[in-house]
């Protein structure tokens, strides 16, 4: 038998190279439902509603997921049902969370605090205009998405300057992770919307390139617990 007949190349499972940084992207907990007759309170001008019941028990399944793994940092946004999500695992790992407020949701202009969901459920012509263009800019005074695309972008590159070699956590919204997955893809803008509450996501960074890993993981969630919300 000669050499190269000895020789094996086995299929290996996949390691971040090193210096890359893996960053997972939970997805907050539901949070509480709108109504028209109370706007969610404002931060900075976003939404900021707290979370649902539903949302707490999500938070802690997400927290005993993570538990037991090896966390270097958790990031969470100055939006409180981030940090709530966030609480039950940092109350196990005995981490701080640390804020980027570049991870907040995109700013939705004449439908923040909680109008978008009544909009959306109304599916009226502009709502369909937001879906079928695939921006969120179609809503009056929205965040435009060249400059909601590059604050993502920036955020992420920035905690992945700061963690070479490290394994984060952030703690955000759904319209982040799918802008953040579409940016790490090529793909549309919106592919990646409908990330369930609680869902983790995640990327490989490294010198700029970005390596999408997994989206939507909730197997921490029983069946009936999960299900698709369009933002927040």
């Amino acid at each position: 038998m000669t050499t190269a007949e000895q020789t094996e190349y086995k299929q290996e499972p996949y390691e971040p190279p090193p210096g890359a940084v893996e960053l997972l992207l939970v997805r907050h907990g539901a949070s509480e439902p709108a109504r028209p007759d109370a706007p969610f309170p404002l931060v900075d001008g976003h939404g900021d509603p707290a979370l649902a019941p539903e949302g707490l028990q999500q938070a802690r399944q997400v927290g005993e997921r993570l538990a037991g793994i090896r966390l270097d940092a958790v990031y969470v946004t100055n939006l409180r049902r981030t940090a709530q999500t966030a609480e039950p695992l940092l109350s196990r790992n005995g981490l701080k969370a640390r804020v980027e407020p570049g991870l907040r949701e995109v700013h939705l202009g004449e439908w923040e605090g909680g109008l978008l969901r009544k909009m959306v459920a109304e599916n009226g012509p502009l709502a369909q205009r937001v879906w079928a263009e695939e921006r969120w800019d179609v809503i009056p005074g929205a965040e435009p998405a060249e400059a909601f695309a590059a604050r993502v972008r920036d955020a992420i590159d920035r905690l992945a300057a700061a963690h070479p070699g490290e394994r984060i956590a952030a703690f955000t919204h759904g319209g982040v992770i799918a802008q953040a997955l579409a940016l790490a893809s090529g793909s549309r803008p919106f592919a990646f919307i409908g990330a369930d509450n609680a869902s983790i996501s995640s990327l490989v960074v490294i010198d700029g390139t970005w390596v999408l890993r997994r989206f939507n993981d909730i197997a921490h969630l029983e069946t009936s617990g999960a299900g698709f919300s369009p933002m927040g």
